[in-house]
């Protein structure tokens, strides 16, 4: 019986991998604009201009804040090719990246759980004032992992295909097709905290968010901070004073209600990692 139980241990499935994978550091991109990819086209996976961190976020189903490690994981960024073996589930691509990372930048990591100061995202005294969108047949088809964004001096915009995208232009936060859990993960990009859904409201949403020029400024240059890049103090200092208060009341006009709360999350703790991956 031992024995039996032994072999069938043995033969288990092994971890999912890419049938191959080329990582290289990313070129330059202009000065005070990025834009950053990733894609499955066919059996295919493209990523550019992504921080180690971003690879870390998609790998390990954890928001930027809420990975602990080397400050240059934000900054350090490399573009992937791979190709998914023939036959494969695709559901499986997070555990190939995971294998991936672990392979060839040595990664060693930790599950832990850590208390933070949060914004929580509830519904207002009334309830919500936006409605699901009618179901799409589309939905079931659009994938995961498929999203490009780009940001400068003139906004950002996160395109998650499918119709589904969430954009800061002057003055406004635009959400088509997302779901309040996207919308909050999208948020955390542009606040100085984590944002959680706690809403209880299932289906997509298309909504707009008004928001003063200060609180649009603070918003684009927490952006940058949160996706690795280096500003000049003179835009650290336009945070200063700033209430997002524009925001917060915006919200409300949605019945959407955002406080301060704590809340325990999980972490993901990288224990070590090379900033050099192996070679090709």
């Amino acid at each position: 019986m031992l024995l039996l139980a032994g072999s069938a241990f043995a033969q288990s499935d092994p971890r999912p991998q890419f049938e191959v994978a080329s990582i290289k550091q990313s070129p330059a991109q202009m000065p005070n604009q990025a834009a950053v990819g990733l894609h499955i086209d066919g059996a295919q996976v493209r990523c550019n201009y992504l921080a180690l961190r971003e690879y870390l976020v998609m790998a390990y189903q954890v928001k930027p804040n809420q990975i602990i490690g080397p400050d240059w994981i934000a900054t350090e960024r490399f573009d992937i090719a791979a190709k998914i073996p023939q036959g494969s589930n695709r559901e499986k691509i997070r555990e190939m990246i995971q294998s991936l990372l672990e392979d060839r930048f040595q990664l060693k990591t930790h599950r832990d759980k850590k208390e933070f100061p949060v914004y929580g995202l509830t519904q207002a005294k009334g309830g919500l004032k936006i409605k699901p969108l009618p179901p799409d047949p589309e939905d079931a088809n659009r994938h995961a992992f498929d999203m490009t964004a780009s940001g400068s001096a003139a906004g950002v915009n996160i395109d998650f295909g499918g119709g589904s995208s969430l954009s800061l232009t002057p003055g406004k936060f635009q959400v088509k097709k997302l779901s309040l859990t996207q919308f909050c993960d999208a948020l955390s990009r542009f606040a100085d905290r984590p944002v959680v859904d706690m809403t209880e409201a299932p289906g997509l949403y298309e909504f707009s968010v008004d928001l003063t020029p200060e609180d649009y400024r603070a918003l684009l240059i927490r952006s940058a901070i949160n996706a690795g890049v280096s500003l000049p103090p003179e835009a650290m200092r336009a945070l200063e004073g700033v209430s997002g208060d524009s925001l917060f009341l915006s919200l409300q006009s949605a019945g959407l209600k955002m406080e301060t709360r704590k809340a325990p999350l999980d972490v993901l703790v990288v224990d070590s990692i090379s900033k050099t991956p192996t070679e090709n």
